[in-house]
């Protein structure tokens, strides 16, 4: 765990969706050094499904040492938005900083996907986090060491993270291209602008309605805790210097000295199983690594040479389980003395490797026979 160092007292938070999960977590770290927190949510009432309140949520803050203003904010309506920006500046004087975390998700493909579902997901996930920053940068314009968080992921173009939920890869992004352009449009005011994104699934009362229960969604996720001290570790950096930057929880972790990450583990004894999170691809050689105790003798598929044995050793080590984790097949163009193409289809099935190209094929990688061998020697 990242200890807190006193940075953020004083400081003003206005952190949408804080009511619950992530938000709120963000909120209780900085609250520990005496920060100011603006909790922005629709959550005014009891939800039937979902716990926590803006008012619950206040008084979490409050007893872990900060001050809290909750406030009903819907990021989809403008004049809420400025009524809560209003409050929060007459109560602490500014806004230092901006968490945009309020996000709606529908993993739905395109003829699965009403507009209405469409409409939520981009006017909270990309119009929203404009509306909120657009709203919030007077003020954070003014302040010391402003500094703008989103909680989106690296905008990353594989086919694979659009054709199975293009709406919603489209809405999480908009909030990722926020980063881009806003980074450079406020790099002269020293308005830092970052997105966070957590390297494994986060147990939240949104991962445990998709993961169909709690033990469930337990047994493969970390807990809030991992995003909160990541952030906490960025927002106390000088905005000056740090912008502009699509950052992995745990390796911003691993920069601050904290590089074990198993007391973050909700099932510890799980900790090395846990599901990877949406639009970060798993390189296939650290899949096979973590997968492949050694290599076979024999060659796959009558194929002689280091890579047929590579992948001999692939082939005895597929599973319904990695299958599932991965979902995903990979085409290797292989140069030099053993030139050829294979694929590892980790999609179907227990899974399954071959010579020759794949049709479907989600990612292909191109290298030498002999960095090949490399990149999987001692698997």
């Amino acid at each position: 765990m990242l200890n807190n160092t006193g940075k953020l007292a004083g400081k003003t938070l206005f952190i949408t969706g804080a009511s619950r999960g992530i938000g709120k977590a963000i909120a209780l770290k900085a609250a520990k050094d005496g920060a100011n927190i603006v909790v922005a949510a629709k959550t005014a009432d009891p939800h039937p499904k979902l716990p926590g309140t803006i008012y619950s949520a206040a008084k979490e803050i409050e007893a872990a040492g900060g001050k809290a203003l909750p406030c009903v904010v819907d990021v989809r309506d403008e004049s809420s938005i400025a009524n809560a920006v209003n409050d929060a500046v007459k109560a602490f004087g500014g806004i230092d900083i901006l968490i945009n975390n309020a996000s709606a998700i529908s993993l739905t493909p395109t003829q699965h996907t009403d507009m209405k579902r469409y409409d939520l997901m981009h006017g909270i996930n990309t119009r929203g986090t404009f509306l909120v920053s657009k709203l919030c940068l007077p003020y954070l314009l003014k302040s010391k060491n402003a500094h703008i968080l989103n909680i989106s992921p690296p905008l990353n173009m594989n086919p694979i993270w659009f054709k199975n939920h293009v709406a919603y890869t489209m809405a999480k992004y908009g909030m990722s291209m926020c980063v881009l352009g806003m980074a450079e449009e406020f790099r002269g005011d020293k308005v830092a602008v970052n997105a966070l994104w957590p390297r494994t699934a986060i147990l939240t009362a949104a991962m445990e309605m998709l993961a169909g229960g709690q033990s469930e969604a337990a047994r493969m996720s970390r807990k809030p805790d991992i995003m909160a001290d990541a952030a906490y570790a960025i927002l106390t950096r000088d905005s000056g210097s740090f912008t502009g930057n699509f950052a992995i929880d745990d390796e911003v972790l691993a920069a601050e000295g904290i590089t074990n990450m198993d007391s973050y583990a909700i099932d510890p004894s799980n900790k090395d199983n846990l599901m990877p999170d949406f639009f970060l691809d798993v390189p296939p050689e650290t899949i096979i690594k973590e997968h492949i105790q050694k290599p076979a003798a024999a060659s796959a598929g009558g194929a002689g040479g280091e890579v047929g044995k590579v992948f001999k050793a692939i082939e005895a080590n597929l599973s319904e389980e990695l299958v599932a984790k991965v979902n995903a097949i990979y085409q290797f163009n292989v140069s030099g003395a053993e030139e050829g193409q294979w694929f590892l289809d980790l999609k179907t099935g227990k899974g399954s490797v071959g010579q020759g190209p794949s049709t479907n094929a989600d990612a292909t990688l191109s290298m030498n026979s002999k960095h090949f061998a490399d990149m999987f020697a001692g698997i």
